[in-house]
Parts: structure tokens; C-alpha cells; sequence
């Protein structure tokens, strides 16, 4: 009979011979990191590595062997890299982030640009964040905001970037990657979509509706059950416009009872929104790299090489910094099949010592990372 009691003291002892080798290579890596601190060489080397995982993956015995032993390795030098990361930003190394903390936003002076016509929910977002005597001007497109401040003609630009219900709004992460401007804040606004139409409109008189596509597939349960014809626009308040400058009875529109009273609509029916828990998150963007000096969310995004365990590796270094991720997200890269580029949220402040390791090592390991705001 095997004697179980005697292998798993077998298996405590090589255990500590094995926790004694690992303390070993640590002190030798700190001193690999003081080398570096010295010389200003780079701490991730990729090569180096790549040479040092086939290395002892010759020196075992079977396939099984093998493959552990790679994950292995990678796992004891992802710590070594952190711990070099971590003394060097002790030395003052690397520590500083192109940010600038902020005790508040110059929002009295402001000039806001939201998307969408008058009576949109990015107005809403936009008066409930900065006030309602907000100096604002709204543009057709979301690039057409972004643009805006990016030229200075706005300081500020309201944007959709998730809906409880309808998920991301996949082409602001694509603007957040394409132009330099950085969120610094973000508003919630609870939604409820109204059905509208011209004063003395009946539902039998209805042919059309129109609104943006994503009010449409919120309010679907609703509107499948006439027979009417759905088409999309740009925004709500396009729609609810449309149909107020048309003055047709036949047409209607799915936007905000704020847009209805704007307009001069009479709203047929309230909350068509199948989901009565429907929010909009909305992002404040400007072009500075600023951030409020109480800001407890960071944003960033990065590219992967199309290898397996990439993904963990980066996700290492927010775990290993005791950071809190709440959101990833992932769009496919322009001209590169199968690629992608992931969005992370986290929580945390540009200034703690943490999320400043965490950066580092993402800089330093993934490709093409950017931070998208601090707020």
C-alpha cells in the first residue's frame, strides 16, 4: 500500500526547498533591478525570455513536464518584472504620468458640445452635469464632437458610451483611440422613451417611425406590435424634429418627453422602453491631460499580441497592484483580422503609487497603451 501521509510529507519538504529557491531568485532579480535603475535599461525583455522558457523547457522529461514548466517560468518572471517595476518607482524611476491633477473643472467658462438637435439626452447629460445655463452648441456626429475639441472650438463633449440595456456605443472607444482627448468625467441619466406625434395624431394614423436604432431595439416589444415601419436616424431629437417640421400625422417619433415639449409633440405613449431600469452612461471628454484630483476611476486601452495567455499577462498587472477592474471591453484593429484592442476600467487615481506600477508595467509589456482618463 502507498503510505499518502509520507508523499505529502515528501511534497512539504521539496515545497520548501522550492519556496527557499523562489525567495533566492527574487533577491537576485532585485539586484538585476538596481543594475537597471543604474543603467536605464528597460525591464521587460522579450528575447531574453522567449531563450530562458525554451531553455528549461529542454530539461524536462515529458510533454506534460514541458508545458507546465512554461507556465511556470512565466509566472516567476512576470514577478520578477513587477518587483523590478516596484523598486524602480521606490528610486523615483519612470514615476511621473503626463497628467495633471486638478482641484476642480473650469465649468462656468466652459463651452460644451453635445451631439444630436435640441431636446437629445446628451443635452440632459449635459445640462445635469455642468448646469442648465450651460454655454453649449450641438453637432450632427459624434467625430464631429470630438473634432470640436479637438480644435478648441469646445472645451468640453458630451458623449454615449453605454446603455444598460444596449450595451457599448461601439464608436466612441474607437474615437476615444483615434483622437488625443481624454475623459475627465461621466454622468448617468436614467431613460424613458416616448412615443410622439403632431397634436390630434392617433395610433391607427401611424405608418412610420423614426428614432436613433438603439431607442428602436429598447422600445422593439412595443413597436412589434403595430404594424408600423421602423427607420433609423442619427439621434432622438433629429427624429422628434422630423416629424414636428413634417407636421405628418402618419409619421412618429420614439425620443424624450423633453424633446416632445420642445418640439411642440403630444406624447401618445410613456416608457415604451421594454426595460424600466434603462440608464445612459455619458462621458465628459477634453483635449487636456487633466484629472480631478479626487478621481477615483481610471480608463485605458491597449493592443495584444495575438498569442496565447497575452491577455492574462497584462491582467497580472492589475491584480498584482490589489486594483479593482470593473469593465473590459474589446473592438476589433483596422486592417488586422483577428486582432483586437481591449478597453479596461479600474478603479483607482492617476497619483497612487499602485495604479502607477500597474501602468508601468502595461506600458512596458503591452503594445500601443494609452490612457483615456482619469475620473
Amino acid at each position: 500500500m502507498i503510505d499518502l501521509a509520507q508523499l505529502r510529507s515528501q511534497i512539504d519538504e521539496i515545497d520548501q526547498n522550492i519556496v527557499a529557491l523562489y525567495e533566492k531568485r527574487m533577491e537576485v532579480a532585485a539586484n538585476v533591478a538596481k543594475y537597471k535603475i543604474v543603467s536605464g535599461k528597460k525591464v521587460f525583455d522579450k528575447v531574453r525570455e522567449e531563450e530562458k522558457i525554451q531553455k528549461v523547457k529542454s530539461l524536462t522529461h515529458n510533454e506534460f513536464n514541458s508545458h507546465g514548466i512554461e507556465e511556470l517560468f512565466e509566472q516567476i518572471m512576470a514577478m520578477s518584472r513587477k518587483l523590478q517595476y516596484q523598486m524602480i518607482a521606490e528610486q523615483g524611476g519612470m514615476n511621473k504620468l503626463p497628467f495633471i491633477g486638478v482641484d476642480t473643472l473650469e465649468e462656468e467658462k466652459a463651452r460644451v458640445v453635445f451631439q444630436g438637435a435640441e431636446g437629445a439626452y446628451s443635452q440632459a447629460a449635459m445640462m445635469k452635469y455642468f448646469g442648465e445655463q450651460v454655454n453649449s452648441f450641438h453637432v450632427d456626429t459624434f467625430r464631429d464632437a470630438m473634432i470640436a475639441i479637438d480644435e478648441g472650438r469646445a472645451d468640453f463633449a458630451v458623449l454615449p458610451i453605454e446603455n444598460s440595456t444596449a450595451g457599448i456605443v461601439s464608436e466612441i472607444y474607437d474615437l476615444l483611440v483615434e483622437f488625443e482627448n481624454y475623459i475627465v468625467g461621466e454622468q448617468i441619466i436614467k431613460i424613458e422613451h416616448c412615443l410622439m406625434a403632431v397634436h390630434g395624431t392617433q395610433l391607427e394614423d401611424i405608418k412610420t417611425v423614426y428614432s436613433h436604432p438603439q431607442s428602436l431595439m429598447q422600445s422593439a416589444r412595443y413597436l412589434s406590435a403595430h404594424p408600423w415601419q421602423q427607420i433609423s436616424m442619427q439621434n432622438n431629437a433629429f427624429a422628434a424634429r422630423k416629424v414636428a417640421e413634417d407636421g405628418d400625422k402618419s409619421q412618429a417619433a420614439v425620443a424624450s418627453e423633453y424633446a416632445a415639449k420642445l418640439y411642440g409633440l403630444e406624447v401618445l405613449k410613456k416608457g415604451i422602453n421594454q426595460s424600466g431600469d434603462n440608464s445612459t452612461r455619458f462621458i465628459i471628454v477634453t483635449n487636456q491631460k487633466i484629472f480631478l484630483k479626487d478621481a477615483k476611476k481610471v480608463s485605458i486601452c491597449f493592443e495584444l499580441p495575438h498569442e496565447s495567455g497575452s491577455l492574462y499577462h497584462m491582467l497580472s498587472h492589475i491584480i498584482y497592484n490589489n486594483l479593482n477592474m470593473n469593465r473590459i471591453e474589446s473592438r476589433p484593429i483596422e486592417d488586422r483580422s483577428w486582432e483586437y484592442r481591449f478597453f479596461i476600467d479600474f478603479e483607482g487615481n492617476l497619483s497612487d503609487s499602485s495604479v502607477k506600477n500597474a501602468l508601468r508595467g502595461l506600458r512596458e509589456e503591452a503594445r500601443n497603451m494609452k490612457i483615456l482618463g482619469n475620473y
